[in-house]
């Protein structure tokens, strides 16, 4: 992407219609590490895969917790994240001091697309460079948005954000009709084999390196005392979820085509 004259600020449109500081913002989303969402009929789950910053260094926390029924997964800028969440909570908090109950989920993705979308209309700010994946649970059942930096939302059965996300899409894809009756452990293999498909060649999915977000009923690898509400596992707990990963499909290397040999009685034709 190159500078030109309407990008200086996020008020110009192009000739062409655009709005390049949205259209650089969602770029920042694409730089983040990937982040994979999938929901069944009684599980919606989170997989991030962390980056670090340097062997010395820990790796970035790709999760938060927003309320007991509402999880956030991002890719993108985290310091951008950090203020995003923090308004999240806001609206859950007041939603439970004002109405005594939770926020419904689709309120509350709204209120941070009406939030970005201020940013990409008037003068002297920059929109987000964040982009979220958010799952909920209310008496509808568990749900899976996507927001972006331009204040859209929308409402997924599986979805991936982040670096090198369309590998992770298109196995998504290839899947997602038996998401549904999936059971917890199923559904979490599942991201965990889109999640892999986002890494380069010579990287693997650890304990170090992948966060898992779950809301509803504990699964087998948790203790039974476990509620319905969010929780983020990280380290030992999901070498379980590891282990029970299927090896990656090697794709056959493809045999070029050799033309038969001639033997030497064959007679030429030559062309008159």
């Amino acid at each position: 992407m190159f500078r030109n004259t309407y990008d200086s600020d996020n008020t110009v449109f192009s000739p062409q219609g655009r709005l390049h500081q949205v259209e650089y913002a969602l770029e920042a989303v694409k730089q983040g590490s990937a982040a994979v969402g999938l929901r069944s009929n009684t599980h919606a789950i989170l997989l991030a895969l962390k980056r670090s910053s340097g062997e010395l260094a820990s790796y970035q926390q790709k999760m938060f917790r927003i309320d007991d029924h509402v999880g956030i997964a991002i890719a993108g800028l985290t310091s951008d994240a950090r203020v995003l969440s923090n308004f999240m909570r806001q609206q859950a908090m007041g939603s439970k001091m004002v109405f005594n109950r939770p926020i419904p989920v689709n309120r509350l993705v709204s209120a941070i697309a009406d939030k970005a979308q201020v940013n990409t209309q008037e003068y002297g700010r920059r929109p987000y460079g964040v982009g979220f994946l958010v799952i909920g649970l209310d008496h509808t059942g568990p749900h899976l948005y996507e927001f972006s930096p331009s204040g859209t939302s929308f409402e997924y059965f599986a979805v991936s954000i982040g670096a090198r996300s369309q590998s992770a899409k298109t196995y998504l894809e290839k899947h997602f009709e038996s998401f549904a009756d999936c059971s917890l452990e199923d559904l979490i293999r599942h991201g965990l084999h889109a999640l892999r498909e986002t890494l380069q060649q010579d990287k693997e999915l650890t304990t170090n390196n992948t966060s898992i977000g779950i809301l509803g009923l504990s699964g087998v690898h948790e203790s039974a005392g476990t509620s319905v509400n969010f929780r983020i596992l990280e380290g030992p707990p999901i070498e379980p979820y590891l282990q029970s990963m299927q090896p990656k499909e090697v794709p056959p290397p493809s045999s070029a085509s050799v033309p038969p040999p001639t033997s030497g009685d064959e007679d030429v034709q030559m062309s008159e």
